[in-house]
């Protein structure tokens, strides 16, 4: 069976689009990439991606994990009933966003690793949450699963040869 949209909790929607989106730009505004020049002298690992890769890769990310919770506050019927789901994928955007502020805002990879990791069991409760719901909009979240594993490969790169 499709999802339907028949019965949208329109503020609750908004407000998970807007935590999105805010959390999209603010760690894009805390991550300048390689126009920062403490990361641009940094060691990077062998399968660091080009700064464009990044580029596209969180947007696209960013578009999955809302999905993902829209189609878990719609399937739950309103906001509350979502309620556990809905702060666990806030707590996830806030931990994504401390990610960026301590690897690039404190320049502190060991923090920063951390973090990641607590951000992976971040995803991964969420997604169990989500399957509650919405076992597609849990299946939405691998990729991001996926990227912060292999983020935290990079991180690691960096924290240990730096």
């Amino acid at each position: 069976m499709g999802t339907t949209w028949r019965n949208v909790d329109w503020p609750g929607a908004a407000l998970v689009t807007a935590a999105t989106l805010g959390a999209l730009a603010l760690g894009a505004w805390l991550s300048p990439g390689s126009d920062d020049p403490w990361y641009a002298a940094l060691d990077k690992a062998p399968l660091n991606p080009p700064d464009i890769a990044f580029a596209i890769i969180w947007p696209v990310l960013f578009a999955l994990m809302l999905a993902g919770a829209l189609m878990v506050l719609n399937d739950a019927g309103n906001f509350k009933r979502a309620s556990a789901a809905m702060g666990l994928y806030f707590t996830m955007l806030a931990a994504n966003v401390c990610w960026s502020l301590f690897f690039f805002g404190f320049r502190d990879p060991a923090v920063a690793l951390g973090v990641l990791a607590a951000l992976w069991l971040l995803i991964v409760t969420m997604m169990l949450r989500f399957a509650i719901h919405s076992p597609r909009a849990a299946m939405l979240q691998l990729p991001y699963l996926g990227w912060v594993s292999f983020a935290a490969y990079l991180n690691f790169h960096v924290w240990a040869f730096n």
